[in-house]
């Protein structure tokens, strides 16, 4: 158990740096307009397209909080913690990369703008971790009940 805290802490540091990273690159002035996909800044106040703009700067409180009960909850149920740890320290570290960016640009910062054929969500590295990590998760999920069934 001992080393699979140590990767998760390792796993959630190293994909921080490489968000953080890649977003202050962008801070810095990087940007691509492209025909279908541009790389541009953009800082999104709230959630996913922007939802709970309104809660402005209590919604990264808000987060922190989901985070503490999400460690709670994991401290508690080790087992589940040992099943899921490397798909939610991707998670956290998408997660945390986001709520650190509240605190850092007033948002998360936002660059990969999607816009072939409609207009869709602006996204960061971090936001794709956080999809990979739960259909992760589900798929986890999936094949453990699929085992308990046989």
């Amino acid at each position: 158990m001992r080393s699979k805290v140590y990767i998760f802490l390792i796993l959630v540091a190293a994909l921080f740096a490489v968000d953080q990273y890649v977003k202050f690159l962008f801070v810095d002035g990087f940007g691509i307009d492209g025909e279908c996909i541009s790389l541009v800044l953009a800082y999104n106040k709230g959630v996913a397209f922007s939802m709970f703009a309104f809660l402005d700067e209590n919604l990264k409180y808000i987060q922190i909080g989901m985070l503490i009960v999400g460690i709670i909850y994991l401290a508690i149920n080790k087992d589940m913690f040992s099943d899921y740890y490397i798909p939610v320290a991707i998670l956290f570290a998408g997660g945390i990369s986001n709520i650190f960016d509240r605190f850092i640009h007033a948002g998360v910062v936002d660059y990969v703008y999607w816009h072939c054929g409609f207009d869709f969500a602006i996204f960061n590295l971090a936001d794709v971790l956080i999809d990979i990590a739960v259909v992760w998760m589900i798929y986890i999920n999936y094949q453990n009940e699929k085992r308990l069934k046989a």
